[in-house]
């Protein structure tokens, strides 16, 4: 293990990851499969962009296949201004005040907002543990700074963060994934494949708020790298 991966897989770096801002502990997997769609771009591109996240998905709960009879739980909608989002049709009924929401992000100058959706208490058949994540929905405005990323970059790093529930000052001095040098191979950061492999490692519960999780996390993602 590099230097650099001992300090990130410490458990006060894991433990970083999912401490928001407010200074709680908040951890948060999926309880189900993932079933991407994907809204605003060109059709090929949409496909490539749902194979990516499907092959991501593989490191942590395994992305369903297309079948008609579920629904999608992991949508990312793209724009190029915030206001193309208020005529998105259904989307309203998806995000809350979504005309608010997009004049907020429009004033912060944001690209990207993601809102999760948890499994409430246990019902019967029902999936997922109490506070499993259930659905993720991303909304993506392209600037230069995410059409840098390129293609399978922006696919990799936004499902990424849609895979567990991150602290939300989580990866904002740094990138989920690394190109080499000279080539456009473009691949999620080895020791953040190994917090997402711990993460869903089966003796975990789906949510935990408590700290013990963070150091069992940790340990579990250095054994994984």
């Amino acid at each position: 293990m590099t230097g650099e991966q001992d300090e990130a897989l410490s458990e006060a770096r894991v433990a970083a990851l999912f401490t928001r801002s407010d200074g709680t502990y908040r951890f948060a997997r999926w309880g189900r499969p993932l079933v991407p769609a994907v809204f605003g771009l060109p059709e090929v591109e949409e496909r490539a962009l749902i194979e990516t996240v499907r092959a991501v998905a593989s490191l942590g709960p395994g992305a369903a296949a297309e079948d008609p009879d579920m629904g999608a739980n992991f949508l990312v909608f793209f724009c190029s201004d915030w206001t193309e989002l208020r005529a998105v049709p259904g989307l309203p009924k998806l995000v809350p005040d979504l005309e608010r929401l997009t004049a907020v992000l429009a004033a912060a100058g944001a690209n990207q907002y993601r809102i999760f959706g948890f499994d409430p208490d246990r019902d019967p058949g029902r999936e997922g543990q109490p506070g499993a994540i259930r659905v993720c929905i991303t909304l993506l405005r392209l600037d230069d700074n995410l059409e840098a990323l390129g293609p399978r970059g922006l696919a990799l790093s936004q499902t990424v963060m849609g895979l567990l529930l991150w602290s939300d000052h989580a990866f904002t001095r740094e990138s989920t994934v690394a190109t080499f040098e000279g080539t456009e191979r473009t691949l999620v950061k080895p020791w953040v494949q190994a917090v997402i492999r711990a993460a869903y490692s089966p003796g975990l519960p789906d949510a935990a708020e408590e700290e013990w999780h963070a150091r069992q996390l940790a340990r579990l993602a250095a054994g994984a790298l």
